[in-house]
């Protein structure tokens, strides 16, 4: 009997020991596993958040891998619906959003975004840098018709949405647009002009699900350029032929904007996901000083 009790306290010893060790490593496991999200929230709270713009014919889906490969990499992304109704009201309400974002920004447009973020940006010192992608970026007084309308270099091709507008637009009258019409792409154009390096089958996907400007949104002036007093990086898509490389690189020069060239068509951000993060990157790295 005695040895039976003998037999089961050392039993009983080697369990509670077993469950001591069990109890010392998962506390480990839990502290270790606390400092590293510790340590990945405030490596994280160093990041700029990252806001990208849309331009016309298009909409924020047309961020999404963009959108990932950041996210993939800690930083915060909003990604804004712009109304493409006017270039004043689309950057007021623009910058109303910026307005409510504490800490350093890096503001992103592409195309027709470009010149909201330009004007957007203008007065908000949380905006640490302006990256333009395939986008037009307006000095003051300049609207998108007169940067669209630069006549083309000798040997070189002007914008594909240049010529007679009736054989390029849908022309679609809305309430309230006091004789205003919303244009839309042809989409037996879009593929060819607006989506030139992407397959057939996607770029029919953007051109049915593309978002119209207002016509009076080309034709407004623009006011004072952000791009002035904040850093600016700028993307060519030398595929381009909306807004063809040589208009691209005039505009991204007097900027004085870092600039990368690519071969890639007016959607790089859907054909060339990768480099077009990676100039978002460097913007946002020259922010947090990583």
């Amino acid at each position: 009997m005695k040895r039976n009790e003998s037999n089961q306290l050392k039993i009983w010893s080697c369990t509670q020991r077993v469950i001591a060790l069990a109890l010392v490593i998962a506390f480990i496991n839990t502290s270790v596993g606390s400092a590293r999200a510790m340590t990945s929230k405030e490596s994280n709270s160093n990041k700029p958040t990252i806001v990208l713009v849309h331009g016309a014919w298009a909409d924020g889906s047309s961020w999404n891998a963009v959108t990932s490969e950041l996210q993939g990499q800690g930083y915060t992304v909003n990604v804004l619906a712009n109304s493409l109704r006017g270039l004043s009201a689309d950057a007021v309400y623009i910058a109303s959003f910026l307005s409510t974002i504490p800490g350093p920004i890096v503001l992103v447009g592409h195309s027709y975004g470009g010149a909201v973020i330009t004007n957007a940006a203008a007065g908000n010192a949380n905006v640490k840098a302006l990256v333009y992608i395939n986008a037009f970026v307006p000095d003051q007084g300049e609207s998108l018709l007169q940067l669209a309308s630069t006549p083309p270099p000798p040997g070189q091709a002007g914008s594909c949405l240049g010529g007679d507008p009736t054989t390029v637009f849908n022309f679609v009258p809305y309430p309230g647009g006091n004789g205003d019409v919303d244009l839309y792409i042809k989409p037996e154009l879009f593929p060819s002009c607006f989506a030139n390096d992407i397959s057939a089958k996607k770029a029919g996907v953007f051109a049915a699900s593309q978002r119209p400007i207002a016509f009076s949104a080309l034709a407004e002036p623009s006011g004072a350029p952000a791009w002035k007093t904040i850093p600016s990086w700028y993307f060519v898509g030398t595929l381009d032929k909306v807004i063809p490389p040589y208009a691209q690189l005039f505009m991204a020069q007097r900027a004085n904007a870092s600039i990368v060239q690519v071969a890639a068509s007016h959607l790089s951000m859907v054909s060339q996901p990768g480099k077009v993060t990676k100039l978002i990157e460097t913007a946002a790295k020259s922010v947090s000083g990583s």
